[in-house]
């Protein structure tokens, strides 16, 4: 007699072996979620995993059961092969780790306060952070996710429509969705395989529960679809199957709705913290830096050019992860092979075709602005006494001897082994490079990487524009009996003069003149009509096409319909999503554009005008110190030491450069969702002008007031 555990294997078994299709199916499939994974996951979060399972083998620290229970699901979201009790040690970890360097380092080493208390504030920020760095990990992925996932639903809705079979329906989704959400639908597939779950709608229904706080309608959809099952009318199951896609699409747009009114409070806040405050308080840093002698340009930098990047990056994860379902483009590279030249930079010569990765290019010309910006540093490395004067005049109490210095370095102390700068306006202007190389650089890079490939993208949205009435009519086309390959010409003389019709004439004439059939006109690596448009909605809607044609001309022509119908209702969500953006994201552009820049080299200006008369009114107070004017005598002391307007420059273009890739990054995920390659373009067009105008407006203030300086202290 069996017991029940024996007799659920055996139940199992005769599954395996009597009701699956093919049984090579499933070994196919497990090694393709695998190999699925390891191609998609992205390369820290690797690292990450090797770092957490290191921190658990050897100090194994479990978080309480409620915080493990919240660190466990958005591991199993992001598919990260980490326990909680690895995740928490890593974060402790690193902890321990920044303390000891900081100890070693900082007191034994370099003997400097400011170092240890860097690597202290390093271990508690890393502490926090990747502490929350599996709820980071979970959110940024549902946020690639939940682009997909209209286009999910309505694979599957296309699917079930024809053949009433959900697990099929879900591996057909896998297959033309994009990553991430393909994965998480093969993992569906997965733990079905590997008898986690019994059946495909245990393994489902598990996996939406994870998307019940975030995108309750991706549940609604599913659960309607799973429903339609159950229905014995054909035209009532069909309803189901419609009803899904409509809810999908209808929920969407009213959540989009509700994201748009509550996004204004956050932005604005982001703006003031991030930009506004941090910028306009450096006006007071020359005089804080005067009145405290310990204070230098790196604590500043320290405080500007890593502390406060990170709480507005986290700021604007935090804003982005609240961003409901939408969608998103891709990188069309991925899908198209051909296209991954166009992300470098191509020499023509002839028949031959030179290809020079970006960061070659980047790191030439950047290389070169960067080692001007830091002349001065290598020139006094070399010959600590050099400097340059504008004026014939000579002046003792100056270390070049001449009144305006424009690269000098002063004296800290009475044993003139101790130099501070370099100062002066030649200095001020040459540090300029600096940033300018950064800004150019990042700007280089990203566009050769991405500006081919959205004019190629950008083209085959222009036929998307109009697709779908093309698709409309290739489908009553269909539907009045006329043969596929016969339908794809008569359309296409109808819409001559059309970027719809010329993709029809294409695969028309690849039927006609090439001999090709249907598939390979439209997919052909050569000579498909996709290669000429690198379209993901036209790539989906011919396997729809080529998948309904299996099931007969009415099929297909229903199916190619609904295509039609959804282009529509996505173009209709995201130009109406775009008006509500609109004020939001003009003020994001402006911020980039112009103020943050603006005001940034406006402060700089200022900053250098500071410093030149306060170093100046510390040499005139240096010769009262023989004065019985009370407090005289200790005044010098105040103003010996100030902070070289190179490096506060550097600091403040770094700072720039810094806000605007946020921004930029920012902007674009509000816009355009997880669309990668846009981010790109984006980056590199604002840094490319965001940065020469912060270069711009920061030289020109500069020399201004400079000159003003100088004709304030000539009056002194």
């Amino acid at each position: 007699m069996l017991d029940e555990e024996q007799l659920r294997q055996e139940i199992n078994r005769y599954k395996k072996r009597h009701l699956k299709e093919d049984t090579e199916q499933e070994v196919v499939r497990s090694h393709e979620y695998m190999q699925f994974r390891r191609e998609n996951l992205p390369n820290h979060l690797s690292l990450y995993e090797k770092a957490c399972n290191f921190s658990a083998k050897y100090l194994n620290v479990k978080p309480d059961p409620k915080k493990a229970k919240v660190m466990k699901e958005n591991l199993r979201i992001s598919h990260l092969n980490v326990t909680p009790a690895g995740a928490f040690s890593f974060s402790i970890v690193w902890a321990i780790a920044s303390v000891f360097l900081g100890a070693v380092i900082g007191l034994v080493i370099l003997n400097s306060f400011f170092m240890l208390i860097l690597f202290l504030t390093t271990g508690l920020m890393g502490l926090i952070i990747f502490d929350k760095l599996p709820q980071y990990f979970a959110n940024n992925w549902r946020l690639k996710a939940s682009n997909q996932m209209v286009q999910c639903i309505f694979y599957v809705a296309t699917y079930m429509r024809h053949t009433s079979n959900l697990e099929n329906a879900i591996e057909f989704a896998a297959d033309h969705t994009a990553p991430p959400l393909s994965l998480d639908l093969k993992k569906v597939l997965w733990d079905v395989e590997t008898e986690e779950y019994e059946s495909i709608k245990e393994s489902l229904d598990s996996y939406l529960e994870s998307w019940r706080k975030w995108n309750i309608e991706f549940i609604e959809a599913f659960h309607l679809l799973e429903a339609s099952l159950l229905e014995p009318s054909e035209t009532r199951r069909l309803v189901f199957v419609d009803k899904a896609l409509e809810v999908m699409l209808s929920e969407t747009y009213e959540k989009m709705l509700h994201y748009t009114h509550n996004l204004k409070n956050p932005i604005t806040m982001l703006h003031m913290m991030g930009v506004i405050l941090p910028i306009l308080g450096m006006i007071i840093l020359p005089l804080i830096v005067s009145f405290m002698g310990n204070v230098r340009w790196y604590h500043i930098s320290f405080l500007y050019n890593f502390i406060l990047p990170i709480m507005v990056y986290f700021m604007g994860k935090n804003i982005l992860s609240q961003r409901p379902t939408g969608y998103g483009d891709t990188d069309i590279s991925l899908h198209t092979p051909d296209l991954e030249k166009y992300k470098k930079f191509l020499i023509k010569i002839g028949k031959f075709e030179i290809k020079i990765k970006p960061i070659t290019i980047t790191l030439i010309i950047g290389g070169f602005l960067f080692l001007i910006g830091i002349s001065p540093l290598l020139i006094h490395a070399i010959s600590p006494d050099f400097d340059i004067g504008l004026s014939p005049i000579i002046d003792e109490s100056s270390p070049c001897k001449r009144r305006y210095c424009l690269m000098r370095y002063m004296i800290t102390d009475s044993n003139s082994t101790k130099k501070l700068g370099p100062f002066g306006l030649g200095a001020a202007v040459i540090s300029m490079f600096v940033p300018l190389a950064i800004g150019i650089g990042l700007h280089i890079y990203f566009t050769i990487k991405s500006k081919k490939l959205i004019k190629k993208r950008n083209e085959a949205k222009d036929l998307e524009k109009e697709f779908a009435s093309g698709l409309f009519q290739l489908g009553n086309r269909i539907g009045d009996g006329l043969p596929i390959e016969i339908a794809f010409g008569k359309v296409a003389k109808v819409l001559s003069g059309t970027k719809t019709g010329e993709f029809f004439a294409v695969v028309s004439n690849n039927i006609t003149k090439m001999g090709m059939s249907l598939r390979q006109a439209i997919f052909n690596n050569r000579h498909g009509a996709l290669i000429y448009f690198p379209s993901k909605i036209i790539e989906s809607s011919m396997k729809v096409l080529m998948q309904s044609s299996r099931k007969g001309p009415k099929i297909c022509s229903q199916a190619l319909i609904n295509v039609s119908q959804y282009i529509k209702e996505i173009h209709r969500v995201n130009e109406r999503l775009k008006d509500l953006l609109s004020d939001i994201l003009s003020s994001m552009k402006s911020q980039i554009s112009f103020l943050a820049p603006a005001i940034a080299g406006i402060v700089v200006g200022i900053t250098s005008m500071i410093s030149a008369i306060i170093s100046k009114l510390g040499g005139e107070l240096g010769g009262l110190e023989g004065s019985e004017a009370v407090g005289v005598s200790s005044m010098p002391e105040l103003f010996k030491q100030g902070i070289p307007t190179y490096f506060f420059q550097i600091v403040v273009g770094l700072y720039v450069i810094q806000i605007v890739y946020i921004l930029s990054v920012m902007a674009n995920g509000i816009e355009n969702g997880s669309d990668k390659l846009n981010e790109k373009y984006m980056v590199g067009k604002n840094m490319k002008g965001s940065t020469l105008l912060y270069i711009a407006i920061a030289t020109i203030v500069t020399i201004m007031f400079n000159l003003t300086a100088s004709m304030i202290i000539n009056v002194t």
